[in-house]
């Protein structure tokens, strides 16, 4: 509860209280995407793997340049349009040129 009630207090918000209310209203109320039901899992896993590889330089380091070098090709754009193609079955709209606004 300590992150809730540091979102609470602004001080991620300049001093707004209210600034972070729809996503902590969220996450206590409805809690559709199970932040609250996974977090005491997801501390078991930092204190017993995360933690542990972080403090040890070298293999963070190893690690962070394997994970990158094994993520395979990513584009943001492909995945937007695989979404439209097989998901949403919806195609692309033109943009039309000009100058940005």
């Amino acid at each position: 509860m300590a992150a809730i009630d540091a979102l609470r207090s602004g001080v991620f918000s300049c001093g707004d209280r209210e600034a972070f209310e729809p996503v902590i209203s969220s996450i206590l109320d409805r809690d559709e995407y199970l932040v609250l039901a996974d977090y005491r899992s997801y501390i078991d896993c930092h204190d017993r793997a995360v933690g542990p590889a972080w403090a040890d330089e070298d293999r963070w380091t190893r690690m962070s340049i394997l994970n990158t070098a094994r993520s395979g090709f990513f584009s943001s754009d492909r995945t937007v349009r695989g979404y439209c193609r097989d998901i949403w079955h919806i195609e692309p709209a033109p943009v039309p040129e000009g100058p940005a606004e």
